[in-house]
């Protein structure tokens, strides 16, 4: 039998009190808490919270392994989320579904997978696998399975779409929640969707589409990722609806990852003057309660998954203890690595490219708009631009800052998709990433075609990875797990992708992760215009332009 005494500013947060106490634990569990007399809180002692959950992660974004992601994330406080293994699910199936929990389970960290709902995510693009309705109503039976994640396909669940409504009869049948993906969906569509059973939604980007969903009686997950952050235009909403809400960051690149996590995000809430009971309601309480998560809230008999920190307002951890076990101290993870043998699952059937495959014929008029990117959202614009033409082909004009973009089909061999893109940036060379939401084909933007065609043929060199080109230089970081993750250590990856990061600034792009947004540029299920390996897509009609 281990047991473990520690004095503490308890954080009560579902009395809402802060007193000093005797924290005793004993195995896995909290065995009692006792009031310590004396003012309270006490200066000297460190406060202990409940840990951190993140409320809605896709791992594989972290170009991690579970067990990797958990030995990063737990330094910041995190003892568990509820993650979506959708993206490796669209590129292996149910093989890569059970990789994530297989690895998951290799450490001491609470993953709470979700069974993907939307696999393809649409059927105009290619992906590597697909999931249908019994496969989904399968997981959902599992144990290791906690709800339905995203179901993206708002549209067939509004039209009562037969598959969409036995996916998430299966896990009503089994008693678990139903996630939700609804960017700007509102009035009665959105009741609709609503009055299927899903419960949640972090997709909002605006105040008023959040306030009428909470208004139905969904949960609001407010997003802050490498690429979409939602953080500021949402965090009013805690003062009113502390109880409908809950933090995540969806994706989250490995650098961002080791600066910090949902802890950052308290951090944030209490420097604009926002009550640190309602932010630790939604960081660590809520998830808790609506995916009835096996984690404990600084209860007696709970798992003794508790957070000390410094104090409720910087929110850095001292320490982190999952079931009894301290898996962090001061910056530093009690996770090893390179300890657990890594299977290499993986979808990549393509020969390298040319750069003459990359041409664009020039017709008399640019009639489809060019997508407009914008910095720290998924959405994009449609825009009326005008490209240059060179040698009857359109092509990148730096000038206007219209680049091209291609996607390249990374199951078969196909003709590559290609388009123009704007607030890219680049003023030379080329980036390119096989991380291509949610098929995860192979997604670049460059100035010229040679840059580009580099740039892509050092992916599938790699049969996977991100890469960069330009100003003499050449940077790839491999990603052999489904094209999405690396088997090594996570902070190599994460120094491996801050350089590689850093090179694609050096060609000019402005964008604050330039790799992320690139990723959400074949994300068709988020409006307004994208480019899958099938040709440009309007996320308006939901259809292919001609």
């Amino acid at each position: 039998m281990k047991s473990l005494e520690i004095k503490v500013n308890r954080v009560d947060c579902l009395r809402r009190t802060i007193q000093p106490s005797l924290i005793r634990v004993v195995d896995d569990r909290i065995a009692s808490i006792s009031d310590i007399k004396g003012k309270s809180p006490d200066p000297q002692l460190p406060y202990a919270c409940p840990g951190f959950i993140d409320a809605h992660v896709h791992i594989e974004s972290s170009m991690l392994v579970p067990s990797e992601f958990a030995r990063l994330a737990v330094v910041h406080g995190t003892v568990g989320t509820v993650s979506d293994p959708h993206e490796i699910a669209n590129v292996c199936g149910m093989e890569g579904v059970r990789f994530m929990i297989d690895n998951g389970k290799q450490v001491p960290f609470k993953f709470n997978f979700g069974a993907p709902s939307c696999v393809p995510a649409t059927i105009f693009e290619t992906a590597g696998d697909a999931l249908d309705a019994q496969q989904v109503e399968e997981l959902m039976a599992s144990a290791d399975i906690r709800y339905l994640s995203e179901m993206m396909n708002f549209p067939g669940a509004i039209a009562g779409d037969p598959d969409v409504l036995k996916k998430i009869a299966a896990a009503r049948a089994q008693g678990k929640p139903v996630d939700g993906h609804a960017p700007g969906l509102s009035g009665e569509g959105l009741r609709t969707y609503v009055g299927r059973g899903i419960s949640t939604d972090h997709e909002c980007f605006t105040l008023e589409e959040a306030q009428e969903k909470l208004s139905l009686g969904m949960k609001i997950i407010i997003r802050e990722g490498s690429a979409a952050k939602n953080f500021d235009a949402l965090i009013p909403l805690i003062e009113d609806h502390p109880s409908q809400m809950m933090f995540c960051s969806d994706d989250k690149h490995p650098d961002s990852l080791v600066d910090g996590h949902i802890n950052a995000l308290c951090a944030r809430g209490v420097a604009l003057g926002y009550d640190a009971f309602h932010l630790l309601q939604a960081a660590c309480i809520n998830p808790v309660h609506h995916y009835q998560l096996p984690v404990g809230l600084l209860e007696v008999g709970d798992p003794a998954d508790f957070v000390l920190l410094e104090n409720l307002k910087n929110f850095k951890v001292i320490a982190t203890y999952i079931n009894g076990q301290c898996v962090a101290t001061n910056g530093n993870s009690n996770i090893p690595t390179h300890h657990i043998p890594i299977k290499e699952v993986n979808r990549f059937s393509i020969d390298p490219i040319q750069p003459n495959s990359l041409s664009l014929p020039a017709q008399d008029d640019y009639t489809h708009p060019v997508i407009g990117c914008i910095d720290g959202q998924l959405i994009t614009e449609k825009l009326d631009l005008r490209p240059k033409r060179v040698d009857g082909n359109w092509s990148s004009d730096v000038d206007q800052d219209v680049l091209k973009i291609a996607v390249v089909n990374r199951y078969r061999q196909a003709p590559i998709a290609l388009s123009l893109i704007h607030r890219f940036g680049l003023t030379s060379g080329a980036i390119a990433s096989s991380v291509a939401h949610d098929s995860h084909n192979i997604v670049a933007v460059g100035v010229d075609d040679e840059s580009l065609c580099k740039a892509i043929n050092l992916v599938i060199e790699k049969r996977g990875g991100v890469s960069c080109v330009g100003n003499g230089k050449v940077s790839v970081l491999g990603l052999p797990i489904a094209g999405l993750m690396s088997n090594a250590d996570g902070y190599r990856v994460a120094a491996d992708y801050t350089a590689i990061d850093r090179h694609a600034k050096e060609l000019g792009s402005t964008l604050s992760a330039p790799f992320m947004s690139l990723s959400f540029m074949a994300l068709l299920v988020i409006p307004h215009v994208k480019l899958s390996d099938k040709g440009l897509f309007d996320g308006d009609s939901f259809s292919i332009y001609p």
